[in-house]
Parts: C-alpha cells; structure tokens; sequence
C-alpha cells in the first residue's frame, strides 16, 4: 500500500513538472502574442519578435542541458522526463526565431536571406545551430530512438554544440553589453565540464558521501 502510494505520489510530481514545464515555455509565446495584437512591440515589431523568439530558445536548451548535470549533482531522477519537451520547446522558438527572420522580414526571398547569414557572422552561428537541432527535433521520438540504436546518443550529443552556436550568435549579436550572454556561456561551460568522465565520476563520488553522511 505504501509503496503504491510513492508511486502515487512520484507520478502526481512528474506531471505536475511537466505542467509547469509547458505552461512555462509558452508563456513567452502567449505575452508576444498579446503584445503584437496590444500593439506593446515598439515602433520595429519584427525586430523585437525576431529578439523575443531567440532568448526562450536559448533560456530553454540550456534548462534541458541542466536536466542531467542536476541528476548527477543531486540524484533527481524526475527531472529526466522533462529534457524531451524542454529540447522540443527550444527548436520550436528556434524555427519560429528563424521563420520570423526568413518570411516576414526578408519575404522568403531565398538568395537575399542566405546572402545576409553568409553576411553576418551571428546570423551564421544561429544558422548553424538550427541546422544541427533539427536533426535532433526529428529524431527525438521513441521510434527514432529505437531504430539509431547506440548512434542516437551519439547524435543527440551534438546539442551541446548547437548550444554553444546559439551562445555564440548572442555574444555576436548584442555588440556591447555582453553580461547576460556571458553568464549563459558560464553555465554552458560548467555543463560540459560536468560531462567529462573524470569530473562526473569526482562528482557521483561526492554526493554518495553525502548521502552516506546524512543517513
């Protein structure tokens, strides 16, 4: 009985988390729609949706990469289901980012469009990190995973590339002022640095200990 009820209560966590984690992600979607329709976008309305689609792709790929530095650094399990939606999320923004840019501004005129990616350095790192998440937006069902066997990890593992890229692109983007970019190339570093073998293994060690101390 009891152990059921855990089970209970571990499942009512979990979709509360994924609640929050859709509600969330969404929410910077619904406030660009209200203030295109209020009129609250400022004088250059593209420019500001093009801005505002950006930052939630970013804000969101790195919550996701968190998601299993978290776990390692302090055993939540529940957290795991969510780096799926958060990833799915993240390209959403990003195709969205890269739509308004393509189709509303430029008119989908094709050759103008790729003439000013090649043109600009961070529209060519955003064009990239585009590239390598949309691969991994496709293959992100359990049917994908299935059929790539051993290579999806190794596919998937490339996000953290296309984080990099997106960090990148805002460095390049903003000019001057490059405080908030920075802070988000800080955590991405401390991701990674998570991920090395070494690190990982300095760090499982640690929180045995912790745990072995507090019991």
């Amino acid at each position: 009985m009891t152990l059921s009820l855990n089970k209970l209560n571990k499942k009512q966590q979990l979709l509360a988390l994924r609640i929050i984690t859709h509600v969330g992600a969404l929410i910077p979607l619904i406030w660009l729609y209200i203030d295109y329709y209020t009129y609250n976008l400022g004088a250059d309305e593209i420019r500001a949706a093009i801005l505002r689609t950006g930052k939630p792709a970013l804000v969101l790929l790195v919550i996701s990469l968190a998601i299993t530095p978290l776990n390692t650094l302090f055993g939540w399990k529940i957290l795991l289901p969510l780096r799926k939606p958060l990833g799915l999320y993240s390209f959403m923004y990003v195709a969205l980012h890269l739509s308004i840019f393509a189709i509303i501004d430029y008119g989908l005129q094709l050759q103008v469009v790729w003439e000013e990616i090649v043109l600009r350095r961070y529209a060519l790192a955003g064009f990239f990190a585009f590239l390598i998440l949309l691969p991994l937006a496709l293959t992100s069902t359990k049917w994908a995973q299935r059929k790539l066997g051993k290579r999806w990890k190794k596919l998937h593992r490339w996000v953290y590339l296309a984080g990099l890229l997106a960090v990148i692109h805002y460095i390049w983007l903003v000019k001057q002022n490059y405080q908030e970019p920075l802070i988000y190339a800080a955590i991405l570093i401390s991701l990674l640095a998570l991920r090395i073998p070494s690190i990982k293994k300095a760090v499982a060690s640690w929180r045995r200990q912790l745990v072995y101390r507090s019991s």
